[in-house]
């Protein structure tokens, strides 16, 4: 099947990593500093459309293997408490790719109580047109 794409225009594309449960470090509580838990990650990042072709090449996109790595990354780095700061973490990595508008993501421990329990967060990149409030009474 040959579908011509060179007159179709994306205006957002969204890449995403669904349910990734990996074991780690994670939680406030006494009896969560010693052992690994399990996880569950849920990844959505919202990007602008492309101002290039991408040509069928990987390295010219934002790519859900780099949201994974960046996960084992933050995961390896040692205990957190807090799921909003490993939440925080990978938005900021999401959003360090500047075609990134929106992040969302939902992470939540497997094994803390009988059902899932956890965190969402939604950052969205400011335009650049946008100050805040303590610049402009500066």
């Amino acid at each position: 099947m040959n579908i011509q794409t060179s007159n179709s225009k994306i205006d957002l594309q969204r890449v995403f990593v669904r349910d990734l449960v990996l074991s780690g470090k994670v939680g406030a509580y006494p009896e969560e500093k010693d052992a690994d838990q399990r996880v569950r990650f849920s990844v959505h990042a919202d990007l602008h459309a492309f101002s290039e072709p991408v040509d069928d090449q990987l390295a010219k996109v934002f790519s859900y293997d780099g949201i994974v790595n960046a996960i084992r990354t933050i995961l390896s780095d040692g205990h957190t408490n807090l799921l909003e700061t490993l939440a925080e973490r990978i938005a900021d990595f999401c959003l360090a790719e500047s075609r990134v508008a929106r992040v969302h993501v939902q992470i939540e421990k497997l094994d803390r109580v009988p059902r899932a329990v956890g965190v969402e967060l939604t950052r969205h990149r400011r335009p650049l047109h946008q100050t805040s409030k303590s610049q402009t009474e500066s």
